[in-house]
């Protein structure tokens, strides 16, 4: 099982929500940013396609 680690880049996110309505059990709104709730796991799928659909590229992974 691939293992993925997810960091956002605060400067960067515009808040659009994009990444909590692809995968919500690892992203949600904190004011008008978002944040990442869950910081690792194995749902590469959702979390690579927020990543590939932040608008500003603020979301960042790393497979372990």
């Amino acid at each position: 099982m691939t293992q993925i680690k997810i960091e956002i880049d605060k400067e960067k996110c515009i808040g659009c929500g994009a990444c909590v309505a692809l995968c919500p059990d690892y992203f949600a709104m904190e004011g008008d940013k978002a944040k990442v709730i869950k910081s690792d796991g194995d749902k590469t799928d959702c979390v690579q396609e927020a990543e590939a659909s932040c608008p500003v590229a603020a979301i960042k992974t790393q497979k372990e």
